[in-house]
Parts: C-alpha cells; structure tokens; sequence
C-alpha cells in the first residue's frame, strides 16, 4: 500500500500552467528590473526642458489665434512684429462660446491673449517656471471646467506636464537653476 501523500486534482489547480509559476518573476528579474533601474539613473533636465517647449508651444500658438499684428512661428516661418492687437472675432467668441462667468468678455479675451503669450515664454526660457506653470494651470482648469469639460483628456496631459513643472521645477537647462547658483549665499 502507498502511504505517500498525493495532491488532489480539483478545479483550482487542474487548469495549472505546466511552466514554473515563477517564470514572470524571472522574466521580471532578468529583463526588466535592470532595464527599470536604469530608468533611475536618467537625466531630469532633457524631460524638463522637452515639457516645458512641448507645453508652452501649446499655449503660444493658441495666444497666437487671438492677437493680430504680432506673429512669431518657427515651423511655419511666419513672422510679423508689429504691435499685437485682439485678432477680429475673439471678443465674439469670448461672448458666445466661451461665456466665462463674472469675465466681461473684452476683459478675458485680453487676459486669455496676454497670459498665452507671457507664461509660454518664461516656461520656455525656464524664468519664474513654477508661477507660470502654476498661472497655466489655473487657465487649463477655468477651461476644463468652464468652457470645454467634454476635452479631459487633453487638459489632463497639459495639467500633467504643468504639474510635473510645478513640483519638480524646470531642470538645469533653464534661467532658474542659473539664477539660483548665481546668487545662492
């Protein structure tokens, strides 16, 4: 007679994988842990620096649809320096389709022009980048909430980017971590 235990096969264990159920975690182990430490040791500066011109782009062509007599656009090559003026139809469009409450519309679309095209560059140039994000980011939430809640997904990557820009800073390519070393006593 056999007195040797033997497992049962019941439904649990009887659709069992034939390979050893560590293989995941081996493959984990092997392949991508090292690939994930690696991850660790990346630059921050080259990520800031991409977000910062990836999110000020955004929010500088948008100031450029609503100003005239002033253009700057390095991929199309348009340039025009005169003095910038609300383009016809924003204040319109501030009435009709925007309808920011407790705003009269001349005044957010002036708020809207000037915050587009001021916050935008001292990201880029990485000046005051976390009360610009911080700035940005009030406009993307008037925006979602107010005017387009339906586009979460977009404004949910602009606020991640401004956010990552608001609690990590800029890097070290930019005007704050040079100011900051410059008069750092």
């Amino acid at each position: 007679m056999n007195t040797t235990p033997t497992t049962a096969r019941t439904p649990a264990n009887a659709m069992a994988p034939s390979a050893p159920p560590n293989m995941a975690v081996q493959l984990y182990q092997r392949w991508l842990a090292p690939v994930m430490q690696q991850m660790n040791h990346l630059p921050y500066s080259p990520l800031a620096f991409l977000a910062r011109f990836s999110i000020a782009a955004v929010f500088w062509q948008s100031g450029q649809t609503k100003v005239q007599g002033f253009a700057i656009n390095f991929i199309s090559g348009t340039y025009q320096f005169g003095w910038p003026r609300l383009a016809d139809g924003v204040i319109d469009l501030f009435e009709s389709e925007y309808k920011l409450p407790l705003l009269p519309p001349e005044l957010g679309a002036m708020m809207a022009a000037f915050g587009e095209h001021v916050f935008p560059v001292f990201i880029l140039l990485g000046l005051a980048t976390r009360l610009s994000a911080l700035a940005l980011l009030g406009m993307t939430a008037v925006i979602q909430l107010l005017v387009y809640p339906g586009a979460y997904p977009t404004h949910g990557v602009w606020a991640s980017v401004l956010l990552l820009l608001l609690m990590q800073g800029p890097g070290k390519w930019s005007l704050d971590h040079w100011l900051a070393r410059k008069y750092a006593n």
